[in-house]
Protein backbone atom coordinates (compact mmCIF):
# COMPACT_ATOMS: atom_id res chain seq x y z
CA UNK A 1 0.00 0.00 0.00
CA UNK A 2 1.57 3.29 -0.84
CA UNK A 3 1.36 5.68 1.67
CA UNK A 4 0.13 9.53 0.48
CA UNK A 5 1.96 12.22 2.66
CA UNK A 6 -0.55 14.94 2.99
CA UNK A 7 0.39 18.51 4.65
CA UNK A 8 -1.10 18.75 8.06
CA UNK A 9 -3.45 21.15 9.00
CA UNK A 10 -3.89 21.74 12.67
CA UNK A 11 -7.63 21.96 13.91
CA UNK A 12 -7.31 25.34 14.87
CA UNK A 13 -6.79 26.45 11.21
CA UNK A 14 -9.70 24.31 10.00
CA UNK A 15 -12.16 25.45 12.63
CA UNK A 16 -11.11 29.33 11.65
CA UNK A 17 -11.36 28.57 8.24
CA UNK A 18 -14.98 26.99 8.86
CA UNK A 19 -16.49 29.77 10.89
CA UNK A 20 -14.99 32.67 8.25
CA UNK A 21 -16.86 30.59 5.59
CA UNK A 22 -19.88 30.27 8.03
CA UNK A 23 -19.64 33.76 8.47
CA UNK A 24 -19.58 35.01 5.27
CA UNK A 25 -22.60 32.54 4.35
CA UNK A 26 -24.65 34.52 7.01
CA UNK A 27 -23.52 37.95 5.50
CA UNK A 28 -24.90 37.18 2.52
CA UNK A 29 -28.23 35.68 3.89
CA UNK A 30 -28.92 38.75 5.80
CA UNK A 31 -27.98 40.76 2.82
CA UNK A 32 -30.22 38.85 0.36
CA UNK A 33 -33.28 38.86 2.69
CA UNK A 34 -32.80 42.50 3.98
CA UNK A 35 -33.54 46.17 3.39
CA UNK A 36 -32.40 46.53 -0.47
CA UNK A 37 -35.32 45.90 -2.55
CA UNK A 38 -36.22 43.69 -5.09
CA UNK A 39 -35.04 46.19 -7.90
CA UNK A 40 -31.45 45.82 -7.36
CA UNK A 41 -31.58 49.50 -6.06
CA UNK A 42 -30.42 51.81 -3.08
CA UNK A 43 -32.14 50.90 0.28
CA UNK A 44 -35.20 52.36 1.05
CA UNK A 45 -35.33 54.92 3.88
CA UNK A 46 -38.43 55.42 6.04
CA UNK A 47 -39.81 58.85 5.28
CA UNK A 48 -39.29 61.70 8.03
CA UNK A 49 -42.82 62.54 9.84
CA UNK A 50 -44.66 65.35 7.98
CA UNK A 51 -44.96 68.90 10.16
CA UNK A 52 -48.44 69.51 10.69
CA UNK A 53 -49.82 72.11 9.07
CA UNK A 54 -51.59 74.95 10.49
CA UNK A 55 -55.35 75.35 9.27
CA UNK A 56 -57.29 78.61 9.21
CA UNK A 57 -60.37 77.84 9.88
CA UNK A 58 -60.33 75.99 13.62
CA UNK A 59 -63.80 75.15 14.28
CA UNK A 60 -63.74 75.33 18.16
CA UNK A 61 -62.10 77.95 20.11
CA UNK A 62 -61.25 77.81 23.94
CA UNK A 63 -59.96 81.06 25.48
CA UNK A 64 -56.96 80.93 28.81
CA UNK A 65 -55.89 83.45 30.31
CA UNK A 66 -56.53 86.74 32.76
CA UNK A 67 -59.10 89.34 33.35
CA UNK A 68 -58.40 91.30 30.26
CA UNK A 69 -59.71 87.67 28.41
CA UNK A 70 -63.07 87.97 30.43
CA UNK A 71 -63.27 91.33 30.13
CA UNK A 72 -62.88 92.92 33.37
CA UNK A 73 -64.19 96.83 33.42
CA UNK A 74 -64.92 97.38 30.10
CA UNK A 75 -69.02 96.84 30.51
CA UNK A 76 -68.68 97.78 34.23
CA UNK A 77 -66.92 98.66 37.27
CA UNK A 78 -65.25 95.83 38.74
CA UNK A 79 -67.05 93.15 37.06
CA UNK A 80 -66.23 91.31 34.00
CA UNK A 81 -67.91 91.05 30.86
CA UNK A 82 -67.39 88.03 28.69
CA UNK A 83 -69.47 89.00 25.73
CA UNK A 84 -67.18 91.88 24.86
CA UNK A 85 -63.69 89.24 25.32
CA UNK A 86 -61.65 89.18 22.11
CA UNK A 87 -61.53 85.45 22.15
CA UNK A 88 -65.19 84.36 22.87
CA UNK A 89 -67.49 87.29 23.23
CA UNK A 90 -70.49 87.94 21.52
CA UNK A 91 -71.12 91.06 21.08
CA UNK A 92 -71.04 92.26 17.44
CA UNK A 93 -68.62 95.57 17.77
CA UNK A 94 -66.07 93.47 19.29
CA UNK A 95 -66.17 90.91 16.48
CA UNK A 96 -64.46 88.17 18.57
CA UNK A 97 -62.14 85.68 17.47
CA UNK A 98 -64.79 82.98 17.67
CA UNK A 99 -67.58 85.04 16.38
CA UNK A 100 -65.34 85.30 13.17
CA UNK A 101 -64.07 81.76 13.27
CA UNK A 102 -66.70 79.40 14.10
CA UNK A 103 -70.70 78.89 13.63
CA UNK A 104 -72.21 79.09 16.99
CA UNK A 105 -69.52 81.17 19.55
CA UNK A 106 -72.48 80.02 22.34
CA UNK A 107 -71.75 76.20 21.61
CA UNK A 108 -68.31 76.37 19.99
CA UNK A 109 -66.36 78.80 22.33
CA UNK A 110 -65.27 78.42 26.22
CA UNK A 111 -63.82 80.88 28.26
CA UNK A 112 -61.94 79.40 31.16
CA UNK A 113 -59.58 82.81 31.66
CA UNK A 114 -59.85 84.10 35.20
CA UNK A 115 -59.88 87.79 36.54
CA UNK A 116 -56.21 87.95 38.75
CA UNK A 117 -54.71 84.73 36.92
CA UNK A 118 -50.95 84.32 36.99
CA UNK A 119 -48.91 82.17 35.11
CA UNK A 120 -48.80 79.58 37.38
CA UNK A 121 -52.84 79.25 37.62
CA UNK A 122 -52.49 78.09 33.56
CA UNK A 123 -52.39 74.98 33.80
CA UNK A 124 -55.42 74.55 36.02
CA UNK A 125 -57.01 75.97 33.12
CA UNK A 126 -55.98 73.88 30.64
CA UNK A 127 -57.43 71.25 32.07
CA UNK A 128 -60.49 72.30 31.83
CA UNK A 129 -59.80 73.42 28.49
CA UNK A 130 -58.85 69.59 27.14
CA UNK A 131 -62.05 68.18 28.21
CA UNK A 132 -63.76 70.39 25.52
CA UNK A 133 -61.14 69.32 22.85
CA UNK A 134 -60.91 72.63 21.33
CA UNK A 135 -59.31 72.87 17.85
CA UNK A 136 -57.93 76.49 18.82
CA UNK A 137 -56.76 77.30 22.26
CA UNK A 138 -55.94 81.46 22.89
CA UNK A 139 -53.92 82.57 25.76
CA UNK A 140 -52.91 85.60 26.86
CA UNK A 141 -51.92 85.68 30.66
CA UNK A 142 -48.96 87.45 32.14
CA UNK A 143 -49.94 90.91 33.15
CA UNK A 144 -50.85 90.11 36.49
CA UNK A 145 -47.17 88.29 36.99
CA UNK A 146 -45.38 92.27 36.58
CA UNK A 147 -48.04 93.60 37.93
CA UNK A 148 -47.59 93.55 41.66
CA UNK A 149 -47.41 95.63 44.54
CA UNK A 150 -43.41 96.10 44.40
CA UNK A 151 -40.71 94.76 41.37
CA UNK A 152 -39.58 92.25 44.22
CA UNK A 153 -43.08 90.68 44.43
CA UNK A 154 -42.84 90.15 40.39
CA UNK A 155 -42.67 86.56 38.91
CA UNK A 156 -39.42 85.39 38.23
CA UNK A 157 -38.78 84.90 34.22
CA UNK A 158 -37.58 81.84 34.75
CA UNK A 159 -41.27 81.08 36.95
CA UNK A 160 -42.77 82.07 34.16
CA UNK A 161 -41.27 79.72 31.59
CA UNK A 162 -41.43 76.85 33.39
CA UNK A 163 -45.27 77.52 33.79
CA UNK A 164 -45.67 78.22 30.68
CA UNK A 165 -43.45 74.89 29.47
CA UNK A 166 -45.73 72.71 31.94
CA UNK A 167 -49.00 74.22 30.13
CA UNK A 168 -47.78 73.60 26.26
CA UNK A 169 -47.17 70.03 27.25
CA UNK A 170 -50.25 69.43 29.40
CA UNK A 171 -52.40 70.48 26.29
CA UNK A 172 -50.09 68.48 23.79
CA UNK A 173 -50.04 65.47 25.54
CA UNK A 174 -53.98 65.38 25.51
CA UNK A 175 -54.69 67.32 22.28
CA UNK A 176 -51.58 66.49 20.08
CA UNK A 177 -53.62 68.09 17.19
CA UNK A 178 -54.91 71.31 18.78
CA UNK A 179 -53.32 74.83 17.76
CA UNK A 180 -52.24 77.09 20.29
CA UNK A 181 -52.41 80.71 19.93
CA UNK A 182 -50.34 83.19 22.55
CA UNK A 183 -50.79 86.52 22.23
CA UNK A 184 -47.65 88.67 23.79
CA UNK A 185 -48.04 90.14 27.31
CA UNK A 186 -49.01 94.00 26.99
CA UNK A 187 -46.70 96.85 26.94
CA UNK A 188 -47.24 98.05 30.53
CA UNK A 189 -45.24 101.14 30.15
CA UNK A 190 -47.31 102.24 27.30
CA UNK A 191 -50.46 101.73 29.08
CA UNK A 192 -48.78 104.14 32.23
CA UNK A 193 -47.54 106.98 29.74
CA UNK A 194 -51.25 106.78 27.93
CA UNK A 195 -53.40 106.18 31.48
CA UNK A 196 -51.87 109.35 33.47
CA UNK A 197 -52.99 111.43 30.88
CA UNK A 198 -56.34 111.36 32.84
CA UNK A 199 -56.88 112.82 36.42
CA UNK A 200 -59.59 110.36 37.19
CA UNK A 201 -57.35 107.54 35.90
CA UNK A 202 -54.67 108.48 38.29
CA UNK A 203 -57.37 108.75 41.58
CA UNK A 204 -58.51 105.16 40.39
CA UNK A 205 -54.72 103.76 40.25
CA UNK A 206 -54.61 105.14 44.03
CA UNK A 207 -56.42 102.13 44.96
CA UNK A 208 -53.69 99.96 44.49
CA UNK A 209 -53.92 98.63 40.83
CA UNK A 210 -50.67 97.20 39.09
CA UNK A 211 -48.56 99.42 41.94
CA UNK A 212 -44.93 98.16 40.08
CA UNK A 213 -45.69 100.54 36.95
CA UNK A 214 -48.63 103.00 38.28
CA UNK A 215 -47.95 103.55 41.73
CA UNK A 216 -47.09 107.36 41.79
CA UNK A 217 -47.50 108.39 37.93
CA UNK A 218 -46.72 111.52 38.23
CA UNK A 219 -43.19 110.52 39.76
CA UNK A 220 -40.75 111.36 37.00
CA UNK A 221 -37.56 110.96 38.86
CA UNK A 222 -34.55 108.54 38.23
CA UNK A 223 -35.79 105.84 41.44
CA UNK A 224 -39.46 106.12 39.74
CA UNK A 225 -38.03 105.46 36.21
CA UNK A 226 -35.72 102.98 36.81
CA UNK A 227 -38.61 100.75 38.51
CA UNK A 228 -40.65 101.57 35.46
CA UNK A 229 -37.88 100.12 33.18
CA UNK A 230 -37.76 97.43 35.60
CA UNK A 231 -41.12 96.03 34.85
CA UNK A 232 -40.97 96.72 31.50
CA UNK A 233 -38.11 94.60 30.98
CA UNK A 234 -39.64 91.79 33.13
CA UNK A 235 -42.23 92.26 30.71
CA UNK A 236 -40.65 91.79 27.54
CA UNK A 237 -38.54 88.73 29.52
CA UNK A 238 -41.95 86.92 30.07
CA UNK A 239 -42.41 87.76 26.11
CA UNK A 240 -39.51 85.83 25.34
CA UNK A 241 -39.71 83.20 27.14
CA UNK A 242 -43.60 82.58 25.74
CA UNK A 243 -41.87 83.30 22.08
CA UNK A 244 -39.15 80.82 22.61
CA UNK A 245 -41.58 77.67 24.31
CA UNK A 246 -44.30 78.35 21.48
CA UNK A 247 -41.18 78.61 18.94
CA UNK A 248 -40.57 74.93 19.64
CA UNK A 249 -44.48 73.63 18.83
CA UNK A 250 -45.15 73.63 15.14
CA UNK A 251 -48.60 74.24 16.40
CA UNK A 252 -47.93 77.00 18.46
CA UNK A 253 -48.08 80.80 17.32
CA UNK A 254 -47.02 83.70 19.16
CA UNK A 255 -48.48 86.81 18.33
CA UNK A 256 -45.84 89.71 19.33
CA UNK A 257 -48.47 93.14 17.86
CA UNK A 258 -49.78 93.20 20.89
CA UNK A 259 -46.79 94.06 22.94
CA UNK A 260 -45.79 96.42 19.90
CA UNK A 261 -49.25 97.93 19.90
CA UNK A 262 -49.54 101.06 20.29
CA UNK A 263 -52.89 101.92 22.16
CA UNK A 264 -53.97 105.23 23.17
CA UNK A 265 -56.72 106.14 26.34
CA UNK A 266 -59.57 105.29 23.53
CA UNK A 267 -58.58 101.90 24.16
CA UNK A 268 -58.95 101.52 27.90
CA UNK A 269 -61.20 101.19 30.35
CA UNK A 270 -62.81 104.09 31.40
CA UNK A 271 -63.47 102.50 35.00
CA UNK A 272 -59.99 102.07 35.16
CA UNK A 273 -57.91 103.01 32.60
CA UNK A 274 -56.26 99.63 32.88
CA UNK A 275 -57.77 97.22 30.94
CA UNK A 276 -59.39 97.34 27.62
CA UNK A 277 -62.29 98.63 26.85
CA UNK A 278 -64.48 97.58 24.56
CA UNK A 279 -62.24 99.45 21.85
CA UNK A 280 -59.33 97.63 23.13
CA UNK A 281 -61.22 94.26 22.97
CA UNK A 282 -61.86 94.74 19.28
CA UNK A 283 -58.13 95.74 18.86
CA UNK A 284 -56.98 92.63 20.25
CA UNK A 285 -59.74 90.42 18.22
CA UNK A 286 -58.14 92.48 15.00
CA UNK A 287 -54.80 91.17 15.82
CA UNK A 288 -55.45 87.75 17.06
CA UNK A 289 -57.79 86.98 13.81
CA UNK A 290 -54.84 88.31 11.42
CA UNK A 291 -52.18 85.93 12.98
CA UNK A 292 -54.47 82.91 13.36
CA UNK A 293 -55.93 82.75 9.74
CA UNK A 294 -52.31 84.12 8.62
CA UNK A 295 -51.52 81.51 5.59
CA UNK A 296 -47.66 79.68 5.69
CA UNK A 297 -45.19 78.78 9.04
Amino acid sequence: MTVVNRPFRPIRARTAAAAALTAAALTVSLTACGSAPEDGGPAARPSPEPTPAWRTDPASVAALGDSITVGFDACSVLSDCPAVSWATGTDPGVNSVARRLVRDPATQSWNFARTGALMRDLPAQVDQAVRKRPELVTVLVGANDACRTDVGAMTTEAAFRAGFETSLRKLRRALPKTQVYVAAVPDLMRLWSQGRQNPLGKEVWKLGICGSMLRDPDDLSKAADTRRQSVRERVMGYNRALESVCGRDALCRFDRSVFDFRFTGAELSTWDWFHPGREGQRELARMAFQEITRKGT
